[in-house]
């Protein structure tokens, strides 16, 4: 329905029309269309997390399960902390931190060389489509929520990353053998790894460990915090499997305990 209404093929103001105008069309989306999300706030986590990976090499960025990419392109959005701010750009993200990053830590400025994502299905936000497709997914009275997402795609179709489709588990060791010289290779991920089973899991951490013993590489990523009370934001420099947690913030970056 919402993407019916986005399209304005429809009206919240007379569902029972439109389900039933649209009888066909809504059974086979029901059946066929899978969920795929891309929540830009997360970035407003994500952003120290990178500055403390920051050791002044540019950085060839690899996501998985980046969905439209929107958090690819993390360093192109403007962030405000109750610290300071960060970058400059038409969507601003800002939330509660209620534990912030250092003042210090947002002085920092960082270069991108490459932003690569792979996902089993990926959304093209650049076509008309996508952008309808990545919004249907948001509840229809979040409307903060979807005015952020709308900035983020007008950013994303600016400047596209390269969005892979595939398997991430079982592609891992081509796309880490793909390095530039001279960069920091960070692999990282939110909320994707949770989808995994066990084995699947076991095998990307094995793939990252391999892939460094020739160069070291650096992994951020999310895990459930204790009591499931929102994502722990950690670390891993692998060959070494050296781990670390930066944060805890709320599923969707709502909220921010930066050093918990």
């Amino acid at each position: 329905m919402h993407y019916l209404t986005l399209a304005g093929q429809a009206s919240w103001e007379d569902t029972g029309a439109a389900l039933e105008r649209h009888a066909e069309f809504l059974a086979r989306w029901s059946a066929e269309q899978e969920v795929q999300t891309n929540e830009v706030q997360r970035a407003w986590a994500l952003l120290p997390a990178f500055l403390t990976l920051a050791d002044g090499r540019p950085f060839d960025l690899l996501e998985l399960g980046p969905s439209a990419g929107l958090n690819l392109l993390w360093d192109h959005y403007r962030y405000v902390y109750s610290t300071g701010a960060w970058g400059e750009s038409e969507l601003e993200l800002s939330g509660d931190d209620r534990l912030p990053p250092p003042a210090a830590l947002l002085d920092r400025r960082v270069e991108v060389a490459r932003r690569r994502g792979i996902d089993q299905n990926p959304l093209d936000a650049t076509s008309e489509h996508g952008a309808r497709l990545l919004q249907s997914f948001v509840w229809p009275d979040q409307t903060g929520r979807l005015e952020r997402l709308q900035r983020a795609i007008h950013v994303v179709r600016e400047d596209p990353p390269e969005l892979i489709r595939g398997d991430y588990v079982d592609s891992l060791p081509d796309l880490l053998a793909d390095r530039i010289d001279g960069a920091q290779l960070v692999v990282f991920q939110t909320a994707s790894t949770m989808y995994l089973t066990e084995g699947a899991l076991g095998r990307l951490h094995r793939g990252l460990h391999e892939a460094a013993l020739a160069r070291p590489l650096t992994y951020l990523g999310t895990a459930r915090a204790p009591g499931d009370d929102g994502f722990a934001l950690e670390v891993e420099r692998w060959p070494s499997g050296e781990r670390e947690r930066l944060a805890v913030f709320d599923f969707h970056g709502e909220w921010l305990d930066w050093g918990r």
